[in-house]
């Protein structure tokens, strides 16, 4: 796979994410939970910024990066506070997932990238419930 077919997964995972992080942070409170909701928020706006950044890598190749779609469907079950947790920790094990393979399919400065994306995920996967894995993503 080219670094630009890894890329474009990796841009497409990243406009599911910010997509889902802004529904399950409409479904948590930060008076009720200020904590949580900061994580959530945090996710939110580094999902945003990897979105921003892959985008552009994408266009510096001469690519012309993949389209968010109009809608995602949304995890069953954000209604509570632990069904946010459970979507969170599905989402981030998804990310690694993706820059497990973008890991993978890249060189250089984008491999290190994707480097700290993945370990990024796996660490917010700890703050949602996860349990540490040997090999993140795998």
């Amino acid at each position: 796979m080219t670094a630009e077919a890894v890329l474009q997964t990796a841009l497409a995972a990243e406009h599911a994410a910010v997509y889902v992080y802004g529904a399950l942070g409409g479904q948590t409170s930060q008076a009720g939970s200020p904590t949580f909701y900061a994580a959530i928020a945090a996710a939110y706006t580094e999902h945003r910024a990897r979105r921003d950044l892959v985008t552009r890598e994408l266009r510096d190749l001469g690519a012309t990066p993949v389209a968010a779609e109009p809608a995602y469907a949304l995890p069953t079950g954000i209604d509570t506070p632990a069904g946010v947790t459970r979507a969170a920790l599905a989402l981030e094990r998804g990310c690694a997932t993706t820059y497990a393979a973008t890991v993978a399919g890249t060189v250089g400065p984008r491999r290190r990238w994707a480097i700290g994306a993945l370990t990024d995920a796996a660490v917010r996967e700890l703050a949602f419930g996860g349990r540490p894995q040997d090999l993140p993503g795998s």
